[in-house]
């Protein structure tokens, strides 16, 4: 089948929002909750309504906003009234709208994903309205990727200032992210299952959409309704492990972890109430999606969802670019799709220009093509990466794409993707050939979404 360049970019745009579509907050929850006579299904949860007195609703994360408009649609105004639904989510500030019943806060500025003092208030009343609850009442927690940064609870003596230098500190000594969850969940009175031993509610019920890989309940927004594994014993151990406590700026950290391990020396996990976890949303229900838009255009899909972190999104963008040129000369599959979420290795702050793990990837992938093929590289090609949040590093951007028209452009403006590689600075190579993917806020977070398609026709490499 004969595709033109300006169908292999139309193409490969549209299947990759279908994934994003396809995880829409607001649907997924929608999908997840459901009034039929007397009886609230949330998840694979059933409640008795007559025997519920009042609905709270509390959490937060980057696809909070979302999730919050679709429980209303699907409580209705009749319960939202008579089981006076209220709540309370934070999230990021571009986010924020006013709804009927449940309060939306800024817990941090767009696109700045690290905790805030005003982070630390709304998760205290948060903790405050869980611990108000009673038996007779029902708490619903929206959980999504983004949520560890919007909702910080240090713990009684660790200001927000100490935990963060502290996290800041075992990154730098080279702690893993179960290190480094270890000690933010012992310090934390809200991650952790810090939530779940707080609330006071005869049932709380956990929706959440997952943007960790593989969705370890434990690790998704740090846990807030899932117990615990580790202990304070173990945060010690972490921080004796990198030094951390043989530094005189951390002595309050480890009195209160050393405070708290003999008080606790087994991990206090009791809680009050009935608590149960549903994931409705993650990578790779974004993945499938996408697989069956490539249909309707189509395309022979093959698909492929990471499990866990993945290495350089350098090596995966050139990965996805010999895909590509395999799929182009052997017969089989015309459309790669797959999920994941790669690293960057970043230069230092002064060389360091503007982008994101996505928009390095389509780099990475560009500046191959052109040291194989020159002028003619990525003919018949079409790559596209972008994250589903809408985000990609510190941008207003969810990623990149690169056919063989802004190679052409490319040249004309005299660009060395090289160069822009090298420094980090992807986004200022993308911006002029606008090639830049713009969604603004999508209201949800499953990670990243990666879409190669091929024409088959075009003349192959050697």
């Amino acid at each position: 089948m004969k595709r033109t360049p300006q169908q292999l970019a139309e193409d490969v745009q549209a299947i990759w929002q279908a994934g994003v579509s396809a995880v829409r907050s607001d649907e997924l929850v929608y999908d997840a909750v459901e009034v039929v006579d007397d009886t609230l299904f949330v998840g694979e949860s059933e409640f008795y309504l007559p025997a519920i007195k009042r609905i709270f609703v509390v959490g937060g994360g980057k696809a909070g906003a979302g999730m919050a408009i679709g429980l209303q649609r699907a409580l209705g105004e009749k319960l939202l009234d008579e089981k006076q639904v209220r709540g309370l989510l934070s999230v990021p500030a571009d986010c924020v709208q006013e709804l009927t019943h449940i309060e939306l806060q800024a817990g941090r500025p767009a696109g700045q994903n690290s905790p805030t003092q005003k982070g630390v208030e709304i998760t205290r009343r948060i903790l405050q309205m869980a611990e108000s609850m009673t038996v007779h009442d029902l708490c619903i927690c929206l959980i999504s990727g983004g949520g560890s940064a919007l909702l910080p609870a240090p713990i009684d003596g660790v200001s927000l200032s100490e935990k963060q230098e502290i996290t800041k500190f075992l990154s730098a000594a080279g702690a893993n992210i179960e290190q480094l969850n270890t000690v933010r969940k012992q310090l934390s009175r809200f991650k952790g299952h810090g939530l779940a031993m707080a609330c006071r509610a005869g049932n709380l019920v956990s929706l959440i959409i997952s943007d960790v890989l593989g969705d370890p309940l434990d690790v998704i927004a740090s846990g807030p309704t899932v117990p615990n594994s580790t202990t304070a014993a173990h945060a010690l151990a972490v921080l004796k492990k990198l030094a951390a406590d043989q530094d005189p700026k951390f002595a309050s950290i480890v009195k209160r972890l050393s405070e708290k391990a003999e008080r606790y020396p087994r991990n206090d996990s009791r809680t009050t109430c009935s608590v149960a976890n549903y994931v409705i949303g993650n990578n790779a229900v974004a993945v499938d999606a996408a697989g069956v838009e490539a249909e309707k255009r189509g395309y022979s899909h093959v698909m492929h969802c990471a499990t866990s972190m993945e290495g350089q999104a350098e090596d995966v963008g050139m990965h996805l670019l010999k895909m590509a040129y395999k799929m182009q000369s052997e017969a089989g599959p015309d459309c790669l799709i797959t999920g994941g979420e790669p690293v960057v290795k970043l230069v230092e702050d002064s060389q360091r220009g503007l982008g994101g793990r996505n928009q390095q990837l389509v780099l990475a992938a560009t500046a191959e093509a052109i040291s194989q093929q020159g002028a003619g590289a990525l003919e018949g090609i079409a790559i596209l990466s972008g994250g589903t949040d809408g985000e990609d590093g510190p941008t207003d951007a969810a990623g990149a794409w690169m056919d063989a028209s802004s190679i052409h452009a490319m040249q004309a403006s005299g660009l060395d993707p090289a160069a822009y590689l090298n420094k980090n600075d992807a986004y200022h190579f993308f911006q002029p050939l606008d090639r830049l993917i713009k969604t603004g806020p999508t209201h949800t977070n499953v990670c990243d979404v990666r879409v190669v398609v091929v024409d088959r026709v075009q003349p192959q490499p050697k």
